[in-house]
């Protein structure tokens, strides 16, 4: 059965997409931790981030170099975190997380519920910054 992130790939579910190319996606997270809280994903569906192929694995991590260049241009924060976790969805990815201090990437605190123009608007400003960058 495909993973929910292999069902937002094949355009099944609905998710707001920051970028995408041939072979990665970026959407956010519905609950994020912060504003502009984004998931990479490779669009071949792999549960564990290092079973990833050595190509994939850097084209990753340079595709999430440049959404997180754009989430910066978009949301007010002094950094991007990046972490992997790999236990909520079997398919690898990606948390970009903008931060202010270490806490803002504290898993174990609520996440926010933001309304779905809200993340219509947050995800439209990240994707023409992605586009332009």
């Amino acid at each position: 059965m495909p993973s929910i992130f292999s069902r937002i790939v094949a355009k099944e579910l609905p998710a707001h997409i920051v970028a995408e190319d041939e072979n990665f996606l970026a959407f956010l997270d519905i609950n994020p931790l912060v504003e502009g809280h984004t998931l990479v994903i490779p669009k071949q569906e792999v549960d564990y981030i290092f079973d990833l192929d050595d190509e994939v694995l850097a084209g990753l991590h340079v595709f999430a170099k440049k959404v997180a260049k754009a989430i910066e241009s978009v949301v007010t924060c002094e950094r991007i975190g990046v972490t992997v976790i790999g236990l909520e969805v079997p398919h690898a990815h990606v948390h970009l997380i903008p931060i202010n201090a270490v806490n803002d990437m504290n898993f174990g605190k609520e996440k926010l519920s933001p309304g779905k123009e809200n993340l219509m608007e947050v995800a439209e400003k990240i994707k023409a910054s992605f586009s332009a960058g």
